[in-house]
């Protein structure tokens, strides 16, 4: 079990979140806060083109703190929404997410810290509207696992390929693209070419969306017309000859 050693920082929306001494960067933007992160990068953009399911089948990539998936449950919650949650989170640091059960969370969660608990202390939690299940090891065997065509939104929240490289590779997203049902959505903080081309070449299309005042990126199986602007990989591509994907390194 890994144990990666991080340092608390707080963030602008009063939310606490981490330093990760090992990856060499925060959980979440300080400035942005933790909360807000997770709702207008990835919560609120895909709840939005999901808004008539009842159900939904949710990969969290990664657990890490568990904001995304703590907060799509509040966010649930505050709206009063209908809807049945299926969250399934592989997160590579075990020990990381027993700590939570005595993390400082922020007054948003104070009504679900029966469900904070029950994960820190078992990976899982289920009720009649809420599942959650925290594989702890690595992501890139978790995803192989899993059925295909059955979900329907991913948070692609990894750190970044600098030095997460292998969640952000063509081949990474051809599993994931393996998984999406025909009108998942993706989201993601990340914008840069070589990402998005990442995407693009597993079959992915690309959009970006502006929730606030940082650009991220939606990926659908679809080409569709409800949120985000269409970004044109091909004609990118043109344009700058020099921008590639990024590949799993060959040994």
């Amino acid at each position: 079990m890994q144990d990666n050693i991080n340092s608390i920082v707080a963030t602008k929306d009063g939310s606490n979140t981490l330093f990760s001494k090992l990856y060499n960067q925060h959980y979440h933007n300080p400035d942005d806060g933790a909360i807000n992160e997770a709702l207008s990068k990835h919560i609120i953009p895909t709840f939005t083109f999901q808004e008539n399911k009842k159900e939904l089948f949710i990969l969290d990539i990664c657990f890490g703190i568990g904001y995304n998936t703590f907060s799509t449950i509040y966010y649930c919650l505050l709206n009063n929404l209908d809807i049945k949650l299926n969250i399934f989170s592989p997160e590579l640091d075990g020990n990381l997410v027993k700590s939570l059960e005595n993390f400082e969370f922020p007054k948003e969660f104070e009504n679900i810290k029966h469900i904070i608990k029950a994960v820190a202390q078992t990976g899982k939690y289920e009720d009649e509207k809420i599942k959650i299940e925290v594989f702890i090891g690595d992501a890139r065997e978790y995803i192989k696992s899993l059925d295909k065509n059955s979900f329907d939104i991913i948070y692609q929240d990894a750190f970044s390929s600098d030095v997460n490289f292998e969640l952000w590779t063509k081949e990474y997203f051809d599993d994931i693209f393996r998984l999406c049902k025909s009108d998942c959505v993706m989201s993601s903080y990340a914008i840069a070419t070589p990402i998005r081309l990442s995407m693009n070449e597993a079959g992915f299309y690309i959009y970006e969306h502006r929730p606030v005042k940082r650009k991220i990126t939606l990926a659908f199986k679809q080409k569709q017309e409800l949120i985000g602007k269409f970004v044109d990989m091909e004609l990118k591509k043109q344009r700058n000859t020099q921008a590639v994907a990024l590949y799993d390194k060959v040994v």
